[in-house]
């Protein structure tokens, strides 16, 4: 499905060139087809002209659609009849290959699941052709999102149905020695690659995250990623890691596109099959285009977390803080928020990344993702990723019925381990390990007990805190840096393109004569609990006032 032959594509592609697909807008592309100036067909055949061009550069789609033409056509034809059945109508988007189609395998970069077809559509995938879009391809992931490989020999962006993903800012494998395994010498940023979109092989993708996988590759690939609010978006047919903080989302080369695909990804009601989705009201309409307010950063409250954010702490020692290049590119962020009319409020550092009790200081609480991390070696951090993995991925399972390929996670590590030879488990499974020990019963309080305090410290005493103290709109963190914590939270997290920084490893640095390419680095605010109306606004007037996306220049 995959590879593509271009000869019948020829003809549509000349006829298509009155339309440049490479960085248009959603809005472009639908105003020219409401003008007749462009089909869905044509669309289509250019974004697979490109797909057939760069894949084997970027290595951005696990499976393209076979009959994405055919569908193109049959959307022609419901327009030519005055027909639209929404924003997205004709619009080709790429989904996150452990999103369920079932015009497609969802394989989750999962050997056991190379080619297998979900017996049902998730729930967004079913929005999202309600409101006019055509999958025209899955996009490539880390495997199983990033819960397979830990420590000891963590996982890079690769899985075993597509291999390794590439980042198009920087398209060349790493040379150093002991990374001469095909890896990206600029990381793609994690398991939603959003490759394709910055490329202009589709439109834009829906991603997924866990803890910063929409964030993460939005910010390497200089897009807009919006991670929503816990709820906001159905879990339904997504294959999880954890559902207390899994999470759907946009990735798009602008803020506007992302307000169109959220409208759209949005259930009208809450989802039966997801009761997390009672948690936030859509807006009238289920239209956050209305958000798009180019004047909205005048007045806004916008706090800067210093400690750990921008500051390495005390003494040099531990984790956080900014390089030289990264802290101006920030300081330049903030200088424009200022322009614009934001009040910045200049520290507003979040108390429990503050608190000089190690127990109650968030930085000293991560999630255990690694094999020195097992039962009995896990006291110092939350059992709730390596939990979750059982209790949700086993409940998944169930819900594929006979033609599941495996029944359970111990199943899936089983089959893994009798197909190494095959290509399974390059990296180990120590993430799959370490979720299989644990008892769902048994371990039932201790990770209750650790959900209480993620949410304290992510919430209660981090994010909700900093926020009511300074009466603050959003807070403003570097990178994708802030990711971890909204993730933690279940809070909104918008990462905006802004500027480059040099791909200077601290460790292990590159030989010399080799000369990496910049690294993408954006800007990204974050508020309470389904504030995404207020952070659209935020984050569009930002970007309508720098506007500093540049496209990659490797797929021109």
């Amino acid at each position: 499905m995959k590879r593509l032959l271009l000869l019948p594509l020829a003809f549509s592609f000349l006829h298509a060139q009155k339309f440049n697909v490479v960085e248009a807008t959603i809005p472009e592309m639908q105003a020219a087809m409401a003008a007749g100036k462009l089909t869905s067909h044509e669309l289509v055949t250019q974004y697979l002209v490109r797909i057939a061009m760069y894949e084997d550069l970027l290595h951005a789609a696990v499976t393209v659609n076979p009959n994405a033409l055919k569908e193109a056509d049959a959307l022609d034809r419901e327009r030519a009849q005055g027909k639209i059945r929404g924003p997205l109508h004709g619009i080709p988007i790429a989904l996150k290959d452990n999103i369920q189609t079932t015009e497609m395998p969802t394989t989750g970069g999962a050997l056991a699941f190379a080619g297998y077809v979900p017996p049902y559509e998730a729930t967004l995938t079913k929005n999202l052709k309600d409101a006019g879009a055509i999958i025209i391809a899955k996009a490539t992931l880390i495997e199983l999102a990033n819960w397979v490989a830990g420590a000891p020999t963590p996982m890079p962006a690769y899985n075993a149905v597509a291999l390794f993903g590439m980042n198009p800012y920087d398209p060349r494998r790493d040379p150093r020695p002991g990374s001469g395994d095909g890896r990206a010498v600029l990381s793609p940023g994690g398991s939603s690659s959003g490759a394709g979109t910055a490329s202009s092989l589709w439109a834009a993708n829906i991603g997924s995250d866990t803890g910063g996988s929409i964030i993460n590759p939005s910010n390497q690939s200089m897009l807009v990623g919006i991670r929503p609010t816990i709820g906001r978006i159905s879990r339904y047919g997504v294959i999880p890691i954890t559902a207390d903080h899994d999470t759907a989302g946009p990735m798009t080369r602008t803020v506007a596109d992302a307000a169109i695909l959220m409208s759209a990804l949005e259930s009208a009601s809450p989802d039966p099959n997801d009761a997390a989705t009672k948690t936030c009201t859509p807006p009238a309409g289920r239209d956050y285009t209305k958000f798009l307010k180019p004047g909205a950063l005048k007045g806004a409250r916008i706090g800067i977390p210093r400690a750990f954010y921008y500051d390495r702490p005390t003494g040099g020692r531990g984790r956080g803080g900014l390089n030289a290049e990264q802290a101006k590119v920030m300081e330049e962020a903030i200088a424009m928020l200022k322009q614009q009319g934001a009040i910045v409020v200049d520290p507003a550092n979040i108390p429990s990344f503050v608190d000089p009790d190690p127990k109650q200081n968030f930085t000293n609480w991560s999630y255990c993702s690694g094999a020195e991390q097992g039962k009995g070696k896990d006291e110092g951090c939350s059992v709730n990723f390596k939990y979750g993995m059982k209790r949700d991925f086993n409940a998944w399972l169930k819900t594929l019925g006979p033609s599941a390929p495996v029944k359970t996670l111990t199943e899936l590590r089983e089959w893994n381990l009798a197909h190494v030879k095959a290509g399974a488990i390059r990296f180990g499974q120590s993430r799959l390990d370490i979720s299989d020990e644990m008892d769902l019963e048994a371990d039932r309080a201790r990770n209750q007990a650790d959900v209480r305090k993620d949410n304290l410290l992510s919430r209660t005493r981090g994010i909700d805190a900093v926020l009511k103290e300074h009466n603050l709109d959003a807070i403003l963190t570097p990178g994708a840096n802030g990711a971890d914590l909204a993730a933690r939270a279940g809070y909104p997290i918008i990462v905006v393109p802004f500027g480059m920084v040099p791909n200077h490893p601290q460790q292990s640095p590159f030989p010399a004569g080799f000369n990496a390419k910049p690294s993408p680095f954006g800007v990204a605010f974050t508020g309470g609990a389904c504030s995404e109306p207020r952070l659209i606004e935020i984050v569009f007037a930002f970007e309508q006032a720098t506007k500093r996306r540049v496209p990659p220049s490797s797929t021109p």
